[in-house]
């Protein structure tokens, strides 16, 4: 059975997407630690990171990295964190989280922002257009 980011990928249900190439997609999280949390994806499915064959790994950090650069523009945070956790969907995948001081952790125990339908459209829109393809 597909996962949940296979079906946003071949789009059998809706999703937040911020930045799309060939092989990487990356969507705002539905259940984020901060605004802006984003999920990056290779398009391939494989259940662990460390599992992807080296080309796809290091074009996805290459995506990754893109994707990060958009979201520090977007978002005034001082940084943005990147976590690999992997155990909750089975499809390898990158967290990225806007950190705004030295105590913002990265701790997927915190509650999780609830955002409007309305925010979630309006951020990706505002992602899509700081994210330089």
């Amino acid at each position: 059975m597909a996962s949940i980011f296979t079906k946003i990928i071949n789009r059998k249900i809706p999703g937040y997407i911020v930045a799309e190439a060939s092989e990487y997609i990356a969507f705002l999280d539905i259940h984020p630690l901060a605004v802006g949390h984003t999920l990056v994806v290779p398009k391939q499915e494989v259940d662990y990171l460390f599992h992807l064959d080296d080309a796809v790994y290091t074009g996805l950090m290459v995506f990754t990295k893109r994707v990060a650069v958009g979201i520090h523009k977007a978002i005034p945070c001082l940084r943005v964190g990147m976590a690999v956790v992997g155990l909750e969907v089975s499809h390898a995948h990158i967290h990225l989280i806007p950190l705004y001081n030295i105590d913002d952790n990265i701790n997927f125990n915190k509650p999780k922002l609830k955002q409007s339908q309305a925010a979630f459209y309006s951020l990706t829109k505002q992602l899509q257009a700081s994210i330089v393809n």
